[in-house]
């Protein structure tokens, strides 16, 4: 019996049905350069890198072999947090803890063209450029330079003074402006001019209740990073700690990608392939998503802490981290794990997109639900207040008659009844600008945002799980009768808890798929 397993299990491999992951050959091009925070490759030269750390700037002209410093901060505040390369011009821009510096010959001179009113002003996060205006986000808010660098205006609206996390801009003529804040996602469709806010971030304060060095306070936001689109003016994805977020319709609505695969949902920046495949650099390692699942890239790569992700033209990987520049190939990592198994597990089960929208819609919390509620809300004031009275006039009903030309003089005679009644109509017109509904429908919205996600999160493990159990089940031993009840006993738990989460969709899809 065990020799006629292990043949079993040889075919698998050799038939390509089960493969272990390969680990993905990382290089290590930092010259002897530790401590890198940023790293940036110029779209018109994969030769032509830029990193960053230690108050150091360097360039490499061969593609990692040799470095030269280009920029050196000699202010006690050294960081460099993001660097920016135009892809028409020889621009690169560089935000620094002292201000943003910008180079129009590719890094070989330098100059300071913004240092920030105050401390947190002078503390640029972000930075990017396009054909009309510089974007530079500190963390005392957003400044916009139409006339490069000369001058430079605020944003004094949505954004007000939140410190920014990063900014990113669609690749088209007239590209869609994405900024991710402590409170929140906005995009700016107006090189700037204005702001909306497309996702709310729920901030709270550090719990120590700590004043950091820079004066600011603490504050944690569950954003972390936004990303646009390469080839789609629609596509905009976000990073939180609790996973990443897609939209295709420039932030109007959000879909949550599902986390399997990943060992820590905090996604801390993510970066798009030429095929808009979505690589994630989360506290763990560098992850791909590929619709199905989170794999990990990152196996075998030993460089301490992991700071940035960045991709060339070729969308090669670079990383920087606390041990130097590692890269890796794009012809590694397409094909490191073996597909053809989880594709066969899921042939005869419903798409995980599927199963959570039927969890939504039994839940009834889908986020078109508050949005018809703020529409109603908003005409409230169109329908006025209905008042209706009516009253009898008792007075008239009996009285008395009298008269000298009747027998009866004096007498107590019943008339007709004397009804009053009236309508009114009034409007409070001030519900047009604000009515109370509003700040309810604001707490029902936050209870309904985690309501959803909870949900999600449990429709999520009970499906991936339900997977594995399968996977499992079928490689048991033919002996181990015990276990295979046990493992089928839990199949059957699995199912019984999704149906109860989605009214019975899901075994009613598996029906559907049975019987094709």
């Amino acid at each position: 019996m065990k020799n006629i397993l292990t043949l079993v299990i040889v075919w698998l491999f050799i038939s390509g049905r089960f493969s272990f992951a390969q680990e993905l050959v990382w290089e290590d091009i930092s010259g002897g350069n530790h401590g890198i925070s940023v790293v940036l490759v110029n779209p018109s030269d994969n030769n032509i890198i830029f990193a960053a750390g230690a108050g150091n700037l360097f360039k490499s002209e061969d593609s990692g072999k040799s470095w030269r410093s280009v920029l050196n901060l000699r202010s006690q505040k050294r960081n460099f947090n993001d660097l920016f390369i135009a892809v028409d011009s020889n621009l690169i821009l560089a935000a620094t803890d002292n201000g943003l510096y910008c180079s129009e010959n590719l890094g070989n001179r330098w100059t300071r063209i913004f240092k920030g009113k105050q401390d947190l002003e002078k503390q640029c996060t972000s930075v990017i450029s396009t054909k009309q205006a510089i974007f530079v986000g500190t963390k005392a808010g957003v400044l916009v330079s139409w006339d490069k660098g000369r001058n430079w205006h605020k944003e004094q609206g949505v954004i007000g003074n939140n410190s920014v996390i990063n900014i990113d801009a669609s690749s088209r003529p007239n590209p869609v402006i994405y900024l991710a804040a402590v409170n929140g996602i906005f995009k700016s469709v107006d090189n700037g001019n204005g702001w909306e806010r497309i996702f709310v971030s729920f901030t709270r304060e550090n719990g120590d209740n700590s004043i950091n060095e820079d004066g600011s306070s603490s504050i944690i936001s569950d954003v972390n990073f936004v990303k646009a689109g390469n080839n789609n003016i629609n596509l905009v994805y976000f990073a939180t700690a609790k996973g990443v977020y897609k939209s295709t319709d420039q932030g109007a609505n959000w879909e949550k990608l599902h986390e399997y695969g990943l060992l820590n949902r905090n996604i801390l920046m993510l970066c798009l392939t030429e095929n808009s495949q979505v690589l994630g650099l989360g506290e763990s390692g560098v992850f791909s998503f590929d619709d199905l699942q989170w794999k990990e890239l990152s196996l075998g790569l030993e460089a301490g802490k992991l700071n940035y992700l960045a991709l060339d033209s070729e969308s090669n990987i670079y990383v920087a981290a606390e041990k130097g520049i590692f890269k890796t190939t794009k012809r590694n990592y397409p094909s490191i794990f073996n597909r053809s198994m989880l594709g066969d597990y899921l042939l005869n089960e419903p798409k995980i997109n599927q199963v959570r929208e039927a969890a939504i819609k039994y839940a009834e919390v889908s986020p078109e639900k508050i949005t018809t509620w703020r529409k109603k809300a908003a005409k409230k004031a169109l329908l006025p207040q209905v008042n209706v009275g009516l009253d009898r006039n008792s007075t008239d009903l009996w009285h008395w008659e009298g008269g000298s030309t009747t027998k009866e003089d004096d007498i107590l005679r019943k008339g007709q009844d004397n009804i009053d009644w009236d309508v009114s109509l009034s409007w409070d017109f001030g519900d047009l600008i604000w009515n109370d509904a509003q700040t309810a429908i604001d707490v029902r919205s936050k209870l309904m945002v985690e309501l959803r996600e909870d949900i999600l999160d449990q429709v999520n493990k009970l499906y991936f799980e339900r997977l594995r159990i399968k996977f499992e089940l079928d490689n048991l031993a033919i002996e181990d009768r015990n276990k295979r009840f046990d493992k089928q006993l839990k199949l059957e738990e699995l199912t019984a808890s999704l149906d109860s989460l989605t009214a019975g969709y899901y075994s009613q899809q598996l029906s559907l798929l049975a019987s094709k």
